[in-house]
């Protein structure tokens, strides 16, 4: 009985402690939000910093190149943004709020590393 009440007990003091807005109950299992991406947005897949695997920088950034006339830089910088940040903007061309490690990686004169 003493066990059953301590185990309910430390589940208790753990729910307070997680922030309510990034939990969904599922059943008897907690999911967190963060990690759930979401379903049927293809393009909405890798906008979130770290929400990308490595392997998948490549079709990324080719669809983020895809508009510029200087695509070898391009694809260079923008895969090893990727790599570092593990997001990629949508779009050929800005959207970088989206991506906060995407966006504020700089160059030494102080403009964007990213394209």
């Amino acid at each position: 009985m003493a066990r059953k009440l301590s185990v309910f007990v430390l589940i208790a003091a753990l729910m307070l402690l997680l922030p309510e807005e990034t939990m969904v109950a599922n059943g008897n299992a907690m999911l967190d939000l963060d990690v759930l991406q979401p379903q049927g947005t293809k393009e909405m897949y890798g906008v979130r910093e770290g929400s990308l695997r490595p392997q998948d920088c490549g079709p990324r950034c080719t669809s983020r190149c895809s508009a510029t006339s200087y695509k070898k830089p391009c694809m260079f910088f923008c895969q090893k943004c990727c790599a570092k940040c593990l997001c990629v903007p949508p779009g050929t061309y800005g959207n970088k709020q989206m991506c906060p490690c995407y966006n504020n990686w700089k160059t030494k004169r102080g403009g964007p590393k990213c394209p």
